[in-house]
């Protein structure tokens, strides 16, 4: 397939853009991301760096209320989870905690009174843990900004225990046009067509526990809101509850890719709850 047909169906939502890449291709990729993170200078990161998380209410109304029920996990993976803020709604649960994270400086030695086991990632994708290993594997707004989405995926079921838990989110939009600079963005991420994800998740034998869309005019809202506030939007239950319904509401108008800016009344995100199906 020629360059001008790949991106067409990459930019229709077909295809993933990076989904095939050799490790020539995948090197290029990850050095272009580290010096597009070098030269970010968000909010976001400069919060993370002081510890602040924004993200608990929706991970919480997306994901560990559907896992409340379970009492313990023996081994959790996180990918990208950086300093592993993000577990600490649930941190007297979990007995080890591992974090696959590419950077040497978003890093703490405990989380609470947990240690943090880090490992880091592959360039080719391969996990480096056993089969089986994890009880929970949670990604959180990660898989975007990598090549191969499809192996890494086949990896993450490979490592997850029969009938453990994989939370993630994931925008399900192109977030521009990667080829152009686009203002707070690295050069490559991307969002994952919400068909080709479904398709992914499919092929390698997930049970679908729930899915949830979110962030419909975040955005546009939380550009507003931070004029006043400290915190974004989605920091307040108030607003994850309200976005959740309008989300779900308009779910059906979700396009991939459009250069109309007013024609993006749609979810920008999906969260999944999976579980590994038990084939014993």
């Amino acid at each position: 397939m020629d360059k001008d047909k790949y991106l067409e169906k990459c930019f229709k939502g077909e295809i993933i853009y990076g989904d095939n890449f050799d490790v020539d291709e995948i090197k290029n990729w990850f050095e272009m991301e580290e010096e597009g993170y070098s030269s970010l200078e968000t909010i976001e990161l400069e919060d993370l760096n002081k510890n602040i998380y924004h993200y608990h209410q929706l991970n919480k109304s997306y994901g560990f209320n559907y896992i409340d029920s379970i009492k313990s996990f023996q081994n959790v993976l996180g990918i990208g989870s950086a300093k592993g803020i993000e577990f600490e709604p649930i941190i007297e649960k979990i007995e080890k905690l591992y974090i696959l994270e590419p950077s040497d400086v978003l890093r703490e030695n405990k989380i609470k009174t947990l240690d943090i086991h880090y490992e880091k990632p592959t360039i080719n994708g391969e996990i480096n843990f056993e089969n089986n290993k994890f009880d929970l594997i949670t990604s959180f707004g990660v898989l975007h900004h990598i090549p191969n989405v499809s192996f890494v995926m086949s990896e993450i079921y490979r490592v997850l225990n029969n009938g453990g838990v994989f939370l993630f989110r994931e925008p399900i939009v192109s977030m521009g046009d990667w080829r152009e600079n686009r203002p707070g963005l690295t050069k490559n991420e991307r969002g994952i067509p919400i068909k080709v994800l479904k398709k992914i998740i499919k092929e390698n034998n997930f049970e679908i526990i729930a899915e949830n869309y979110c962030f419909t005019l975040t955005t546009p809202l939380n550009k507003i809101f931070r004029k006043f506030s400290k915190n974004p939007i989605y920091y307040y239950k108030f607003y994850i509850l309200l976005d959740k319904l309008i989300s779900k509401i308009l779910s059906f108008n979700i396009k991939y890719h459009t250069t109309n800016k007013y024609d993006k009344l749609y979810p920008q995100n999906v969260f999944f709850v999976l579980k590994k199906r038990n084939l014993d």
